[in-house]
């Protein structure tokens, strides 16, 4: 096998087709809300690392688990890739009415895109946070926060990050 790309193959590269179940999905007897959305930069060289953070709160009357999800989104891609592709996930338990700030961190391997060999390029980026994926049919009691940013500088190779 020679091509790599996957388009068309996996549910990664899917236009149109939603899962049964989505990620994180199940019963919850509680509500949650996100704000704050934070990016570490606006712009960031090609192989630096991205920190996000993002408050969650525990609206309901209940204590809970939120699984709370960060997607990216290549706005122009050079080659073929996801949608949006999940590239970090944390479960966070809540009492009811308490909030909590997650971090998380997006490396450059994570944005790389294969070439081939890996590569990370420049070009502008959307983070999603949020406890589903965005544009999902079945909608969470709260809605997914983006994000925008750029990366700078001339593609390189992930082996020279």
């Amino acid at each position: 096998m020679e091509n790599y790309t996957m388009a068309g193959r996996t549910y990664r590269y899917y236009g149109t087709a939603a899962p049964l179940y989505p990620f994180g999905y199940g019963l919850s007897y509680t509500t949650f809300s996100y704000r704050e959305l934070v990016l570490s930069a606006a712009a960031l060289p090609a192989c630096a690392n991205l920190s996000v953070s993002v408050v969650v709160e525990n609206t309901g009357q209940r204590d809970g688990e939120e699984v709370v999800q960060l997607y990216l989104r290549w706005e122009q891609p050079s080659v073929p890739v996801p949608r949006w592709q999940l590239v970090a996930f944390r479960r966070v338990p809540l009492p009811a009415g308490r909030a909590a700030k997650v971090a998380f961190e997006v490396t450059a391997a994570q944005r790389a895109v294969w070439g081939p060999p890996w590569r990370v390029e420049p070009g502008a980026f959307t983070l999603f946070a949020g406890g589903q994926q965005p544009a999902q049919e079945r909608r969470a009691s709260s809605p997914v926060l983006d994000a925008r940013f750029g990366v700078t500088g001339a593609a390189r190779p992930l082996s020279q990050c």
